[in-house]
């Protein structure tokens, strides 16, 4: 990322170091050497206070004196000479005299072979930096008389101090640039300990934008951004509760309004229907058990399947019963709809695993092969129905190679499952009509294994109680039922 904030506090960072140390270099080069000379002038003008204190008390030639005055010198690096043609004498502190004596003779008679400039003038003294000619050597030089008339001259080459000002400017560098390289690396750890929790929260918003409130932060921390995360994290939890209940009100709302204009017709449908489905067992209960009275077979084998059929019959009313009911409150609204989230993966595998028995009785070769999970909105108690209808009707109806094959796909934040089984196919005709209530493609086999009509006539109520899509697809060699949650 071009415009990060790593980058950038790299840049700002490194930026201002390296500004401090031109800074730093300039003012060196500039500054140092002039600081320098000005330094040393204090040191002549200290040195000359000395060398005249010593010759007004006469003691210039004392051991105590001389050494103080050596000292000073060899300190400040200064070269001295006095000559006092009263007394006939000369004193240094250099070995070889001449040069400083010729130098001297030279400024007294003006006759000095050298380019100067003034730094400082009294009555007493001189005080100039100056270029011997011959050699291109700088120097700064004091000369001039005591009161007694004695003549001097002090000197110190310059050539030292630009040598030091070079090995201070060079010395300065090295130092800036191991600190600029030490600087990034230094700016760019703690910059990354910086932005990566920052870079964490943004990709935790973006999922949450995305309804994806699995996400949390957990770099943790007892900072600024840690506390920002904590607050993410709350703040995930909540939208997540606001959003399962807002889902509720909407289908709450959506379901009040349809159920005005349902309950009527529903109603009068409910009543013919069920008058019309218990008729047929309520009449083989009838016949069976009016045959049972009047004795029609006093074999016990006779007797025995009279009342096994009409266990059987009153077992399938006892079912058709609960499934109505079930039905009827779907389709009326009386039964609340509990929306959240959950892993639609768990909930197959689960029912698989419970119609495990049933898949062995029919022989049926089951295939599932989701693994990950995948998380949907919708009653979940609900969702169990409309797959265990899809698989038991999948189990009931087997042919052919006696497969039946599950598969959840995910698409356009919709999750699908769809259960496939193996056999003939549903009728073309038959298909607008299979989501009836009590509408049987087959009734003789429908009417064998159990069933009544209902199963399909659920899943549609619960699906339409979603407002989610759900069908049937045809195969030539089987049937695939179908249904559609909100993945977000």
């Amino acid at each position: 990322m071009r415009h990060s904030i790593k980058r950038q506090m790299t840049f700002v960072f490194v930026g201002l170091l390296v500004s401090l140390l031109l800074v730093l270099l300039v003012i060196n080069v500039r500054f140092l050497a002039p600081y320098y000379i000005s330094n040393k002038e204090t040191a002549f003008v200290q040195m000359y206070a000395e060398l005249k204190t010593a010759i007004e008390e006469n003691t210039i030639e004392d051991a105590q004196a001389a050494g103080i005055l050596q000292g000073l010198a060899e300190k400040n690096n200064i070269s001295f000479l006095v000559i006092d043609e009263k007394n006939n004498r000369m004193v240094t502190n250099v070995h070889d005299m001449e040069l400083l004596k010729n130098q001297l003779k030279g400024y007294m008679l003006d006759q000095a072979q050298k380019e100067s400039r003034l730094l400082d003038s009294t009555d007493s003294y001189q005080l100039m930096q100056s270029k011997d000619r011959w050699n291109q050597t700088e120097y700064i030089e004091m000369w001039g008389r005591f009161d007694d008339g004695s003549a001097f001259l002090l000197r110190s080459p310059l050539e030292s101090i630009q040598e030091s000002a070079d090995i201070s400017n060079r010395f300065l560098i090295y130092v800036g640039c191991t600190m600029i390289a030490f600087c990034i690396a230094l700016v760019w750890y703690f910059s990354k300990k910086l932005t990566d929790p920052i870079l964490e929260l943004a990709v935790l918003s973006d999922r949450m934008a995305n309804l994806d409130f699995n996400a949390k932060y957990t770099s943790g921390g007892v900072n600024e951004i840690g506390e920002l995360g904590a607050n993410f994290n709350r703040m995930s939890e909540k939208l997540e509760s606001t959003i399962s209940e807002l889902k509720r009100a909407n289908n709450s709302l959506q379901m009040d309004i349809e159920r005005k204009e349902k309950l009527e017709q529903m109603r009068s449908e409910f009543m013919g229907n069920v008058s019309h489905e218990l008729k047929t067992p309520i009449a083989l209960i009838q016949g069976y058990a009016e045959g049972l009275k009047e004795g029609v077979n006093d074999d016990p084998e006779s007797r025995e399947f009279y009342c096994d059929v009409i266990m059987d019959e009153a077992a399938k009313m006892n079912q058709m019963v609960k499934n109505l009911m079930a039905l009827n409150q779907l389709e009326f609204g009386d039964e609340k709809i509990e929306f959240e989230r959950f892993d639609l993966t768990e909930v197959i595998r689960g029912i698989l695993q419970s119609m495990e028995i049933l898949a062995q009785q029919k022989e049926a070769k089951v295939i599932f092969r989701q693994d990950e999970p995948v998380y949907v909105w919708a009653d979940e108690f609900k969702t169990e129905q409309v797959v265990r209808n899809y698989i038991s009707n999948a189990y009931n109806h087997l042919e052919g190679e006696r497969v039946v094959e599950v598969k959840l796909i995910q698409a356009d934040g919709k999750a699908r499952v769809s259960v496939f089984n193996t056999g003939a196919p549903i009728p073309e005709e038959a298909l607008p009509h299979i989501w009836d209530k009590f509408y049987k493609v087959d009734k003789a086999h429908t009417r064998e294994y159990g069933g009544n009509g209902i199963g399909l006539s659920i899943v549609k109520a619960v699906m339409e109680s979603f407002h989610q899509r759900y069908g049937v697809d045809n195969y030539d060699n089987g049937v695939a039922f179908w249904f559609e949650l909100d993945m977000e």
